[in-house]
């Protein structure tokens, strides 16, 4: 596995200057350190800093870019019509309602968190997925009668879904994929990450393969785990 840092700066922009002051105000309450100017230079601060960019943001990424700075970039309103501008690289886009959590997040967490979510295809994939794996290529333990009112947390479910073939396949082929491009999501911001995991009602196989590939990524120290069976109510 790679190597994670913690990222603890975050660069504030916005539609305008309130929208930016605004951002400010939320991200101090969060207890995060705030400097502002026109270019990145958070004067040695240590800890969580959230940098107030003020014009010509799309340069003062560039520079940051060309010294190797590690951030994460949130963009505070509007499309504010600047190429390469925060709004156009933002890594999270947010109205006035989710900055506060938002800075929360960004505030407690050190470590990328990985989500391994089940669903159902036929209420529709996710749309915060980064990732989508179909299982509709496996057996569904819904035609088993004593297995379909069970789901796929349940030991003879997970059974009969993983013993096949083809799941072991699946999901060695997904580990060998994902896992070197962790650190990669980290060093360029993504605090959170997505892998969806579908079937026809999401209860069976995709919880099974779900809660499988959370179980082996939850043996990295470098990410955090969790588990969603969005159509189980979970």
């Amino acid at each position: 596995s790679g190597s994670f840092s913690e990222v603890s700066l975050v660069v504030l922009g916005g539609a305008s200057s309130e929208r930016v002051e605004a951002a400010v105000r939320e991200f101090e309450a969060a207890g995060f350190t705030v400097r502002r100017g026109a270019g990145l230079e958070p004067d040695g601060a240590e800890g969580d800093v959230a940098f107030a960019l003020q014009g010509g943001a799309a340069e003062a990424l560039r520079d940051a870019d060309a010294r190797g700075l590690r951030y994460v970039l949130v963009h505070h309103g509007p499309d504010d019509g600047e190429p390469e501008g925060t709004y156009a690289r933002a890594h999270h886009r947010v109205e006035s309602r989710e900055l506060a959590g938002l800075a929360r997040r960004l505030r407690a967490r050190s470590r990328l968190e990985v989500t391994c979510l089940a669903f159902g295809y036929k209420n529709g994939i996710p749309e915060d997925s980064a990732w989508v794996v179909d299982s509709r290529c496996l057996d569904n333990p819904y035609w088993v009668p004593e297995l379909k009112p069970l789901d796929g947390r349940d030991p003879r479910v997970r059974e009969y879904v993983l013993g096949q073939p083809v799941a072991g396949r699946l999901l060695d082929g997904l580990e060998a994929v994902i896992v070197p491009l962790l650190p990669e999501y980290s060093r360029r911001g993504r605090m959170e990450l997505t892998i969806a995991f579908g079937c026809t009602g999401g209860q069976h196989r995709s919880v099974a393969l779900a809660e499988e590939m959370a179980r082996r990524l939850s043996q990295l120290d470098e990410v955090e785990v969790r588990v969603k069976a969005r159509d189980l109510g979970e």
